[in-house]
């Protein structure tokens, strides 16, 4: 049996931008991928603080130390440059895996550089 939990977490990020025109996905500073280990074109869950929406799309690496969480496409609409949101990637995993499991939570500052890397256990 496989299980569904949370693998990384990119907490409390700033939406800097939107594209309505680009075909889809959000765009995220390559730093903050790397460090919670998310790979480009990777399924994840969006949660806009702000307005409530919660959607799923796929991850576009942008520029690295850019700063930029740019939402594309048709997810454009679910959020403005301000907004506060949670990026969120799920693994599944055995439950011999789970055994030495943990989740990898990055934390950021208001220009979304990375503070500090936990990891949960």
């Amino acid at each position: 049996m496989q299980r569904t939990l949370l693998l990384a977490k990119i907490h409390n990020c700033t939406l800097t931008g939107s594209n309505i025109n680009y075909v889809g996905s959000i765009s995220i500073d390559q730093v903050l991928l790397d460090k919670a280990g998310i790979l480009p074109y990777e399924q994840v869950q969006v949660v806009n603080n702000a307005n409530g929406e919660r959607f799923i799309t796929y991850t576009i690496p942008a520029p690295a130390n850019s700063g930029v969480i740019e939402l594309n496409g048709a997810a454009a609409r679910l959020g403005i440059t301000g907004d506060r949101v949670i990026i969120m990637a799920y693994g599944q995993f055995t439950l011999e895996e789970l055994q030495n499991y943990a989740p990898k939570v990055v934390l950021v500052d208001e220009n979304n550089r990375p503070l500090e890397v936990r990891q949960y256990v």
